[in-house]
């Protein structure tokens, strides 16, 4: 039973998670084409997030096991969108915009990392 529970707590999560993706999609749509901007907005600020649950929830706040994994492995796991971060490039690629490709790569990577420290940095100061 308690697997269940977990089970249904990810998805949960995970359904809000791709719901909110699915809306900044939309929000951004083909806004700074043909740079995928949405994707890297998402992207940047998942790694914001799991960064910042990440100490939050281990230092600063208590949570249940469930509404730890409901957060951080559905809500973000379904928010983020590595998966389509690669194909993205893949395309740009296909499509030859050689320099997009390699600026969204290396810009992703980097902000990404900068926004998991920024995370935690942030909760450990709160």
């Amino acid at each position: 039973m308690e697997t269940l529970t977990r089970i249904l707590a990810i998805a949960c999560g995970g359904a809000f998670g791709a719901v909110a993706r699915y809306g900044l999609n939309l929000f951004f749509a083909k806004s700074f084409a043909p740079f995928p901007f949405a994707t890297f907005f998402i992207n940047v600020t998942g790694s914001f997030l799991i960064g910042f649950f990440l100490v939050v929830f281990a230092d600063k706040l208590p949570v249940t096991e469930n509404l730890r994994l409901s957060i951080m492995v559905g809500f973000i796991g379904a928010f983020t969108t590595f998966s389509t971060f690669e194909l993205e490039i893949f395309e740009l690629i296909r499509e030859r915009y050689f320099a997009i490709a390699f600026l969204y790569l290396f810009l992703s990577v980097l902000l990404g990392f900068v926004g998991v420290s920024g995370g935690v940095w942030l909760a450990r100061r709160i």
